[in-house]
């Protein structure tokens, strides 16, 4: 039996868990997840991309950062967008839920989006919306928490490997 535990990283605990993070990063991107990045992309650009991009965000307090331990380690992340436009003070989004190839299929997805409804709601928010490329493996994880599909936008990004364009379906999720 395995034990996930999924925690909110506060500002002080950022700099503990970035390397850890930077290496699911690497592995979920060089393993073909999309979630906006090229391949090759190594640690030191999952390093980058939360020190430079999601932690500033973390510590003004406009982003949520959820990790997913198994077994006592890192297995998981997702992040939730809090501060939107002024006119969407109802509404977060759902960013970078990434689960490492090696705890794939263990429920850590399914439980990261469970611990993102409840940060959510403690943020007042009664909207969720996400994208992801259309037929992932990520999209049955979406819809069996409750997202509904709003629409498809044709040829919408690059897979990572920069061979073909693929499409994204647009998700949302009533609080």
């Amino acid at each position: 039996m395995t034990g996930i535990a999924i925690h909110s990283l506060t500002p002080d605990e950022l700099d503990a868990e970035a390397e850890a993070l930077a290496r699911i990063m690497a592995d979920t991107v060089e393993t073909g997840a999309a979630i906006g990045y090229m391949q090759p992309f190594t640690e030191a650009d999952g390093l980058a991309f939360f020190t430079d991009q999601v932690f500033p965000e973390i510590r003004a307090g406009r982003r949520k950062l959820l990790i997913a331990m198994l077994d006592g380690e890192t297995a998981g992340s997702v992040q939730l967008i809090i501060a939107l436009p002024p006119n969407q003070p109802h509404r977060c989004e759902v960013a970078k839920m990434m689960v490492s190839p090696a705890a794939r299929r263990k429920g850590i997805g399914a439980a990261l989006m469970r611990a993102l409804d409840a940060q959510a709601r403690a943020a007042g928010k009664t909207l969720i919306t996400l994208d992801t490329r259309t037929g992932d493996a990520a999209e049955p994880l979406y819809r069996a928490a409750g997202f509904v599909s709003a629409g498809v936008i044709p040829g919408f990004a690059l897979d990572p490997d920069g061979t073909a364009l693929h499409a994204t379906t647009y998700m949302y999720k009533a609080l």
